[in-house]
Parts: structure tokens; C-alpha cells; sequence
């Protein structure tokens, strides 16, 4: 186990660094320093010595890869590449445009993040695998039918419709919680519920099917049929049998909520005003904050890596027969 675990992290490294060298590359190959400095100082009557002067001061005046001019490891060290990307690695994530340390203002902003994330992933999970369990116990029926259309009614239903339809309607109309905003302590559950229970119901849709497809799968086995053979119930083959030996695929489609858990969501965290991880990169891809957005990419590759490799061990504790060498 140990040996794979360090062969998994080595495996990751490169794809890090291949991820962050394409990540600046697509930056600067849109937008050089010379068109970061017009966006941020003002498209109109830019002069040349202003723009050199806002390169100067944010350290876009050298160059991008290599420093031919300079010596020794400088050559590779007093580069844009090294100072704005390569210290990423080391959890140097600089500073944004507005001055303010990228680092603190990510930590200060997760908790906000995971605070609508967390309840979100768990009270959807929860009731998602229920109710494709309780589909796949009655099918073939008209419970599993009416289920299955109102899925793919939930589906076919834009996110932004849950988020104005529930704001307009539990917020403005029965005024049950604040439409927006943010407020530490123990008022912090008034506007984090209406965000989760958002995140949970345009969820249930696709997440449903997805798992009542595992089930159905499932449970037409050989395995199945011996354990009904042997005098088992119905409820029992589904939850000491089917259940455990769909909890790989599962545990695979859940991976890739992993960095959201820490990232935020986009639109959520921006119509309902949480000041999350979320917003932050909203806000940044507005005002063109390119040290930001690029501090963001990086978390979540690292993010989508480590979650890569939580979801291979942990397949060892849903089935002990799995041995990694």
C-alpha cells in the first residue's frame, strides 16, 4: 500500500507541472504582459512608459521561460514562469492585483466554501442513493416510472431556476431566510440552508439515474440470484449486497465533486453573495486578476489528484480483495 501511494504521488508530480506550464502558457499566449498591463491601467491613452512602469512594479518585466541575460540558476529562476507559477508548488501563490496575499485570501474564504459544500454533498449523496435504492426495489413499477420521469423533469430544469425560483420564492415571497449575504457564527445556518437545499434538489435528477443505472446493473448478477436462492429477502440482497458491491462506482462518480467540496460553486456561491472560494474566482476572471485565476486552476488539479488517489484506497475498505502492488 505504502509503495503505491508513493508511486501514485510521483505519478502526479509531472502532471502538476505539465498543468501549470500549460496553464501559463494559455495566459500568455492570449493576453502578454503588455496586454495585462492595458486591461488593467485602461484600454484608452495607455503610454509606453506607464506600461512599463505597471510590468515593473508586478514583476511582468522579465522574461517568460528563460533569462538569457542572467547567470547560473537565475537563468531559470528570474523568469515570470518561476516567480508567478513555479512557486505554486511550494504554497507561494503571490499576490493579486488589488495587493491583497492570494494564500490568505483563499484560507479565509474556504470555510464560507465548505460550509454550503459539505451539508450539500453529504445530505445529497444520502438522498440520491436512497431514492435509487427505493426505485430499484419497486421495478418495474409505476413508483419506478413517476421516478424516473420526475428525474428527468429534474434534469432537464436549469440550475439558475432553482437558485432565482427558490430566492423569489422562500426568500422575497415567504420570507423565511435572507436572499443573500453572509454571516459568521451561529447565524451562518440562515443563509447556508437555502444554498444547500438548492444544491441538493438540482442534483437529485441526474444523480438518481446515475445510480439507480449502478443498481439495476447490479442486481441482475449470478450473486444476486444464489443470495435469493438461499431464503434472503429482498431488502437484505439490496442492502448487504447490491449496495456494497456498487460502492466502487460510486466512490468513482463521487471523485469528482471533491474539489468543489473546497473550490466552491460558481454560480451559487455568486447569486446567493457567499464570500467563498467560488466568488473569489468569479470576481477574478472580471477583473481580469489572472495571478488568481491561475492560483485556482492549480488548487484544483491538486485537488482532483488527491482525490484521485483517496478514491483508490478507499476502494480497499468497500472490498478487501482489492490489492494494490
Amino acid at each position: 500500500m505504502l509503495a503505491y501511494l508513493v508511486r501514485r504521488l510521483l505519478y502526479a508530480l509531472p502532471i502538476l507541472i505539465g498543468v501549470n506550464v500549460i496553464t501559463f502558457a494559455l495566459f500568455f499566449i492570449v493576453n502578454t504582459p503588455d496586454d495585462m498591463a492595458r486591461m488593467q491601467l485602461g484600454v484608452k491613452r495607455v503610454t509606453p512608459e506607464a506600461i512599463d512602469k505597471w510590468k515593473a512594479q508586478r514583476g511582468y518585466d522579465k522574461p517568460l521561460f528563460i533569462n538569457e541575460v542572467a547567470s547560473g540558476s537565475a537563468v531559470f529562476t528570474d523568469t515570470i514562469f518561476f516567480s508567478k507559477s513555479a512557486r505554486m508548488f511550494a504554497g507561494d501563490f503571490g499576490r493579486a492585483e488589488d495587493g491583497r496575499d492570494i494564500a490568505r485570501e483563499i484560507s479565509s474564504r474556504m470555510g464560507p466554501s465548505l460550509a454550503i459544500a459539505l451539508p450539500t454533498f453529504i445530505l445529497g449523496l444520502l438522498v440520491t442513493v436512497s431514492f435509487a435504492l427505493m426505485l430499484t426495489f419497486f421495478r418495474a413499477s409505476y413508483l419506478d416510472f413517476w421516478g424516473v420521469v420526475l428525474c428527468v423533469a429534474l434534469m432537464s430544469i436549469s440550475g439558475l431556476f432553482y437558485i432565482i425560483g427558490g430566492q423569489f420564492l422562500i426568500s422575497k415571497m415567504w420570507k423565511l431566510v435572507p436572499i443573500s449575504g453572509y454571516g459568521g457564527g451561529l447565524d451562518a445556518w440562515k443563509f447556508v440552508i437555502l444554498p444547500v437545499l438548492i444544491g441538493v434538489i438540482s442534483g437529485i435528477g441526474s444523480s438518481t439515474r446515475w445510480y439507480r443505472t449502478i443498481f439495476l446493473e447490479e442486481i441482475s448478477r449470478d450473486y444476486v440470484r444464489t443470495a435469493r436462492a438461499k431464503g434472503l429477502s429482498e431488502l437484505a440482497v439490496l442492502f448487504r449486497h447490491v449496495l456494497r458491491n456498487a460502492m466502487i462506482p460510486i466512490l468513482t462518480g463521487v471523485v469528482v465533486v471533491i474539489p468543489l467540496l473546497f473550490m466552491g460553486s460558481l454560480l451559487t456561491e455568486s447569486f446567493f453573495g457567499i464570500p467563498g472560494l467560488g466568488s473569489y474566482t468569479i470576481d477574478a476572471i472580471n477583473a481580469q486578476d489572472f495571478a488568481v485565476v491561475r492560483a485556482m486552476v492549480f488548487i484544483g488539479s491538486v485537488l482532483y489528484i488527491v482525490g484521485l488517489i483517496l478514491t483508490d484506497l478507499s476502494y480497499t475498505f468497500v472490498d478487501p480483495r482489492i490489492r494494490f502492488n
